[in-house]
Parts: structure tokens; C-alpha cells; sequence
């Protein structure tokens, strides 16, 4: 690791954001983000890309799917 704060707080960071960090990194870690404006941005980026990236992955429904789940919550509970 550097000495540099900026750049131990990046090597940290996926860590920190995965909270496997250990008590003493993650104490280092927070109080670096509280006091460093640009590596508070580098967070609150990493926050909202994996956000984004959980979002966009996920699986949608085949089509019909919804339909058939719509008419067996309202009872139709025909064969097809």
C-alpha cells in the first residue's frame, strides 16, 4: 500500500463496498470518505454504477408471464 490517503482509500474501496473490510481499514476508510470530497465522489459513483449495474442485469420475464401470473392471482386457474 502508499502512503497517499487518496489512493490507499481507492485500493479500500470495492472492500469497503463489499463490507469485508477489516474494523480498523473500515474505520480508516470512513474517516478518509468524510474528510476527502473527491474520493466521497469516487464513492457515491461506485454506489450508483453498481446500483445501475444490478438493475440492468436482472432477468425480465418471458413474455406472457406476467399475463399467466396476473390471471392466477385473480383466480384463473385454468390449464393452458
Amino acid at each position: 500500500m502508499t502512503d497517499d490517503p487518496c489512493q490507499k482509500c481507492e485500493e479500500l474501496l470495492q472492500a469497503y463496498l463489499d463490507r469485508e473490510l477489516t474494523e480498523p481499514e473500515h474505520e480508516q476508510a470512513e474517516a478518509h470518505l468524510q474528510g476527502c470530497d473527491y474520493c466521497r465522489r469516487r464513492y457515491h459513483f461506485e454506489v450508483t454504477l453498481r446500483r445501475y449495474v444490478r438493475t440492468s442485469a436482472a432477468e425480465r420475464m418471458p413474455a406472457g408471464l406476467m399475463e399467466k401470473l396476473a390471471q392466477l392471482r385473480g383466480g384463473g386457474l385454468s390449464a393452458s
